[in-house]
């Protein structure tokens, strides 16, 4: 016997399931909620993300996520001009904001095909250090030594955050990589 579909709940599921990370089965948990639980909570969601996908573009410096021309960082005169956080999405942004720890200025680089040079010698005036925060892989790492070749002609140092063992987790559960990087980047007690 065959069951019935209902087709505005499979179109449900399959867009939430479109998204990262989103199995069949939350696709299908997210939808029913939706529809058979908070209908006024989805709508709202439904609307907040069509508003989103219209206003929110990429900043013409940075290309951070904005809502105009410049994003907050890059229109904030108290941040520190000359401190240059390379990262691989807009979404990096967000994690390294929440951390409080960094009060420069961004540059998101999502793959090499799309780096417009002029517009990165421009995002690199007045800066003395450019810090790459990518994720180690030999693809990063290569878009590292490209980006530094391309900028080898400036008065910039070149600086990559720190990679390694994770606080609170256990040797055996971290990946060679950053096992060998943490060595190598070992310091002095």
């Amino acid at each position: 016997m065959k069951h019935s579909k209902i087709e505005a709940f499979e179109n449900i599921v399959n867009a939430f399931e479109a998204f990262p990370s989103i199995g069949k089965k939350s696709a299908i948990r997210l939808a029913y909620h939706a529809v058979m639980i908070d209908g006024f909570g989805a709508m709202k969601l439904a609307h907040a993300l069509e508003a989103g996908v219209r206003a929110i573009g990429k900043c013409q410096k940075c290309h951070n996520m904005s809502e105009n021309e410049l994003c907050g960082i890059c229109s904030d005169e108290y941040r520190d001009q000359t401190q240059l956080c390379v990262v691989q999405s807009a979404k990096d942004i967000l994690i390294l904001e929440e951390s409080g720890q960094f009060n420069g200025v961004y540059y998101v680089i999502t793959q090499l095909e799309d780096l417009d040079q002029a517009h990165l010698f421009s995002a690199v005036s007045g800066v003395e250090e450019v810090i790459f925060a990518f994720p180690p892989s030999i693809a990063t790492d290569t878009m590292i030594l490209y980006i530094e070749d391309k900028l080898k002609s400036f008065d910039i140092r070149f600086t990559k955050i720190a990679q390694g063992v994770p606080t609170g987790v256990e040797l055996e559960n971290i990946d060679l990589l950053s096992l060998s990087r943490a060595l190598e980047a070992r310091v002095l007690i």
